[in-house]
């Protein structure tokens, strides 16, 4: 399994930043995908979810209304769109599924948000 990250950079408070996951070593189609943040001196929280057609989604209460996960299962992809950024937003972003049992991680991509 690999699950590798990218999209992440600087923005200013109030901008966008669009990530992007992209999964091989598994039938993607198949599995459930997370994303996850961890920003300074805090614990790892589950930020988004989608099921594995993406008919079903769920979002933590701090982004709600803000960030919007999707998923291209032709190209093996999870995406989490985010808006209206804020400096609380500031993590690294982590990208997660459970596969066979296991969790997998990729190895994230920061996301800095100030002016």
């Amino acid at each position: 399994v690999q699950l590798v990250e990218s999209g992440g950079g600087l923005v200013q408070p109030g901008g966008s930043l669009r990530l992007s996951c992209a999964a091989s070593g598994f039938i993607f189609s198949s599995y459930a995908m997370n994303w996850y943040r961890q920003g300074p001196g805090k614990e790892r929280r589950l930020v988004a979810a989608i099921n594995n057609v993406g008919g079903n989604t769920n979002y933590a209460d701090s982004v709600k209304g803000r960030f919007t996960i999707s998923r291209d299962n032709a190209k093996k992809t999870v995406y989490l769109q985010m808006n209206s950024l804020q400096p609380e937003d500031t993590a690294v972003y982590y990208c997660n599924c459970r596969v066979r049992g296991r969790s997998e991680w990729g190895q994230g991509t920061q996301v800095t948000v100030s002016s």
